[in-house]
């Protein structure tokens, strides 16, 4: 496999080393291409010599004006890696700036790029960087989540690039299940996000869903070869794999009946989504006033429970599993939903683990089958990118019966 490996200028461009290692040693032709800040703190010389390759810097070779073509390296290349991608490279790749050679190189490549942001905590958490990440999800691109741990402040927090090793399986995991893709043919529906239940035309009821590990399943099914028909709730995420359809919906019954249309048709099904488990019985048509009213009596009815609905009408040879987001009794009650509800496989998580649940970019799994078809899988606290690609994996023997 040929790999442009950037580098960036951050304090991790030292880990850059052993990750071009690893690359070579696996049998990959690796050309780097550094921003000019970059060379402040690793030397083209030691890329050069472990790659066997002249380090690509500037547009132009000094005193020979010999030209880079950054279209041929995009052409060439059969992955590209950004590690570590600084806010600033991350920001430029997001809108577009293409002011050195690594960003152009970026803007003509039509291979994976796979990027692994390193920086600061405060700089991490700014609603720019996490905006700009966004960005480069919803154009296709796989972001490595850093780590947290000791910055180059001496802070600790989210921010620290993914160690080499991490890096080298994320890039190879992912080419290893488009070779294989042991899904292809089968159809998978998956449900994500939130749903809202409307007051009157301003106000709804919903839950802190983000849609982040629904969309991440989507995007693992499609790696696998799977056709992916993904259900979701209003979200601000994009899938990033060609081969999924969405069909966006709002609240808890248009979700049943979208569902039940996918569902009939359907391998695999994923329900993954919060929904909402009430809805208003008569919304406002107008927006209710505060001044002069008292505050209103909202009369709920249960919303349809969608995977106890399917559970029903399953058929022989589909899979049907669920998610349970637990505050106590978390085995218990997993069990017991997987039983209710007729489903093949349990995908459990807690709120009282620190980075699982909503909102976040990780998650910590415990993924049980029913009545122990195969052996409970712990997913330790990772991205919800390699927890969804751990689901998907876990999801194959149940295709296989």
């Amino acid at each position: 496999m040929n790999i442009v490996l950037g580098i960036t200028g951050g304090i991790a461009a030292y880990k850059s080393a052993s990750l071009l290692r690893l690359f070579v040693k696996a049998g990959h032709q690796v050309q780097v291409v550094m921003t000019p800040s970059a060379r402040e703190f690793i030397t083209p010389v030691t890329l050069s010599a472990l790659s066997g390759r002249p380090v690509v810097s500037e547009f132009f070779t000094a005193n020979t004006g010999e030209w880079h073509s950054h279209v041929d390296l995009g052409l060439w290349a059969d992955a590209m890696v950004i590690a570590p991608a600084t806010a600033c490279t991350i920001a430029k790749m997001a809108n577009g700036v293409a002011d050195n050679m690594l960003v152009t190189t970026y803007l003509s490549a039509r291979e994976p790029v796979f990027v692994a942001p390193a920086m600061d905590l405060d700089m991490m958490a700014h609603p720019t960087t996490r905006r700009n990440l966004d960005l480069l999800r919803s154009y296709g691109n796989i972001i490595i989540e850093p780590a947290e741990g000791e910055l180059a402040s001496h802070l600790v927090g989210k921010g620290r690039m993914e160690e080499p090793e991490g890096i080298f399986k994320a890039v190879t995991d992912y080419f290893a299940a488009r070779e294989h893709q042991p899904l292809k043919g089968k159809r998978v529906m998956i449900t994500a996000g939130p749903t809202r239940e409307k007051i009157d035309p301003v106000r709804f009821i919903s839950n802190y869903s983000t849609g982040k590990m629904g969309y991440a399943l989507a995007d693992a099914a499609a790696r696998l070869g799977a056709d992916v028909t993904l259900i979701s709730g209003p979200v601000e995420v994009r899938t990033a794999e060609k081969g999924v359809t969405v069909v966006e919906v709002e609240s808890g019954r248009e979700m049943l009946g979208e569902c039940e249309k996918v569902f009939p048709r359907a391998d695999v099904a994923i329900m993954c989504a919060a929904v909402a488990d009430y809805y208003v019985e008569n919304p406002s048509a107008v927006k209710i006033k505060r001044e002069g009213n008292e505050p209103p009596r909202l009369a709920l009815q249960p919303n349809p429970d969608i995977a106890a609905t399917l559970g029903r009408v399953k058929r022989r040879g589909q899979v049907l599993v669920g998610f349970a987001l637990e505050t106590d009794n978390e085995h218990a009650n997993a069990a017991d939903k997987m039983e209710r509800k007729n489903l093949d496989m349990i995908v459990m998580n807690s709120l009282r683990d620190a980075g699982a649940g909503f909102g976040t970019d990780t998650n910590k799994v415990e993924i049980t089958y029913r009545n122990g078809a195969f052996a409970t899988v712990d997913v330790p606290l990772k991205s919800k990118t390699e927890v969804a690609a751990d689901i998907m994996r876990a999801i194959i023997p149940l295709t296989e019966q």
